[in-house]
């Protein structure tokens, strides 16, 4: 299926995980980057996002799923087939809608057991190799189920990663918060790490898009 934003299109038919909002949240609300790597590409969307809003940055992604990868480099990803405990390099930026289902049923359908279970890449593992590939000063930004904040902010913790930025989802006014989006940044030495917190109601009263949400993602929804 193909979807069209303001200034590209990305074709998904070939992804087990489908074009959703949580890719589309955390393009539009991360951080920027000069070199940016993109964990768990997919179809590209969210490495798609950020060489809209810089431009002048080297946007790498990567994912285990071959028939994903050729799907990121036909939209335009430079994308490579690769596990994040085995890839090499120094980026700035490192962002990722990771696997997130660690104890439920499994999808007999392989591919998207893979893109949506923490079997090929825990959290543990997600923050313990981006703190590896982060230049000084880094950022790592990730969007998680609610639930698995704490979790995350404690092996952040173990790594030197910081919280620095916090925004809890909600579908719905007066409903618990159904996604949150973390920035962590590397420890630099005598920096004081400050914490922005806020959060994001997706609908309004009569079931559309609400105000912040249209306003976070205005340059790229049509």
């Amino acid at each position: 299926m193909s979807f069209r934003f303001k200034q590209f299109f990305i074709e998904d038919s070939k992804c087990a995980m489908k074009v959703g909002t949580d890719g589309v949240l955390l393009g539009a609300w991360v951080p920027t980057g000069s070199r940016i790597l993109d964990v768990g590409t997919g179809s590209g969307l969210i490495a798609r996002m950020l060489m809209q809003r810089c431009p002048e940055a080297e946007v790498e992604g990567i994912d285990i799923d071959e028939a994903a990868v050729e799907q990121a480099n036909e939209n335009g990803v430079r994308a490579f087939q690769a596990r994040l405990q085995e890839w090499q390099g120094t980026y700035d930026l490192i962002v990722s809608n990771p696997p997130y289902f660690q104890n439920s049923l499994k999808n007999p359908d392989e591919g998207r057991k893979t893109a949506r279970h923490t079997d090929t890449l825990s959290y543990a593992e997600l923050v313990k190799h981006s703190a590896r590939l982060l230049s000084e000063g880094g950022q790592l930004a990730v969007i998680l189920p609610a639930e698995a904040e704490n979790e995350v902010r404690q092996l952040a913790a173990g790594e030197e990663l910081y919280l620095t930025r916090v925004t809890r989802v909600y579908s719905k006014e007066n409903k618990k918060p159904k996604r949150v989006l973390l920035a962590f940044q590397l420890k630099i030495e005598d920096l004081r790490f400050e914490i922005l917190e806020d959060s994001l109601v997706l609908e309004d009263e009569k079931g559309g898009r609400s105000l912040p949400y249209q306003e976070l993602c205005k340059e790229f929804y049509l």
